[in-house]
């Protein structure tokens, strides 16, 4: 194999693991971090933050590769994913395969440095990593099976954290189950005329003319349980900035997705890293003003 071909084969292997775009990445990654700050109360460990981030990454890009396996026969045909590398033919079908076990075993290396329960807590979420680019074919709202994919790092946070699983987790899962169902249906609604033309199945098809008033129940569902979380744990006024500021990002959203253009719906999708930022740093600098509960 000459240079050029290895530079190429490579290319196409991070193009696979989306490398080149991480804002799937970003997405996983700040409601998993929301869960360490909380869990650990403002104080995590420099271990826990090093596993749950190198682990997030791991596990979204070996999920990336099963999608595109998954989808192989179906990117060819979509204006946006005509060029991923498996569409394109520039890598086989087992190679995907293989990058992904791959992944996947090194994302599992990290978690045997958690706790039992973590690592039991892991084996739920392959199972239903793997079962996501499937539910497509089947069901007419997968963007909710991608929200507990993408959320299941909040439950392994508190597992590995708190050993146990107390009811902020299951408010924080399903804040992120709302708040995915809304940027993933706007990112449905980028695809909605090839989606339709395959016979996928999509929340954007699903719902129609309802996908924008959708999206933002979505957003306001999110934000009210974020509400409550901040309630039950007595969080102070930052971590409601934090909400606040999402709440005006959101509002921008609804302006972008409203004439339901493929730019706009697309901006809005990428736009959603910095909403899960700013509750981040809601949460982040909630801590230091944080009173002890009376």
């Amino acid at each position: 194999m000459s240079f050029a071909t290895l530079v190429q084969r490579l290319d196409a292997y991070e193009r696979l693991v989306r490398l080149d775009k991480p804002i799937g990445a970003l997405l996983l990654l700040w409601p998993t971090l929301w869960a360490v700050w909380l869990a650990a109360e403002g104080r995590p460990s420099a271990r826990i933050v090093i596993i749950f981030v190198l682990g997030t990454w791991l596990t979204r890009s070996a999920g990336c590769a099963v999608n595109d396996f998954a989808d192989r026969n179906f990117d060819a045909h979509v204006e946006r994913t005509r060029s991923r590398p498996l569409a394109a033919g520039e890598i086989r079908p087992i190679e995907a395969l293989a990058v992904a076990a791959f992944l996947g075993l090194a994302a599992f290396g990290l978690v045997l440095f958690l706790n039992r329960f973590a690592i039991l807590l892991s084996f739920v979420a392959l199972a239903i990593a793997v079962a996501y680019p499937f539910s497509k074919r089947v069901f007419a709202f997968p963007q909710l099976i991608l929200g507990v994919a993408f959320g299941f790092g909040i439950p392994m946070a508190y597992a590995a954290i708190r050993d146990a699983l107390p009811l902020e987790c299951w408010m924080l899962l399903a804040a992120n189950v709302c708040y995915s169902f809304a940027y993933d249906t706007e990112y449905a609604m980028v695809d909605r005329n090839d989606d339709a033309r395959l016979g996928m199945r999509t929340s954007a098809l699903t719902l129609g003319t309802r996908d924008v008033p959708a999206v933002m129940l979505g957003y306001m569902l999110m934000l009210a349980i974020l509400s409550g979380v901040g309630i039950t744990l007595q969080m102070p006024a930052p971590y409601y900035l934090g909400l606040g500021v999402a709440w005006c990002m959101m509002i921008y959203h609804y302006f972008l997705i409203r004439g339901r253009t493929r730019e706009g719906c697309f901006k809005a999708f990428r736009h959603n890293n910095w909403v899960g930022l700013a509750i981040f740093l809601g949460i982040v600098f909630s801590y230091p003003l944080r009173l002890p509960p009376l």
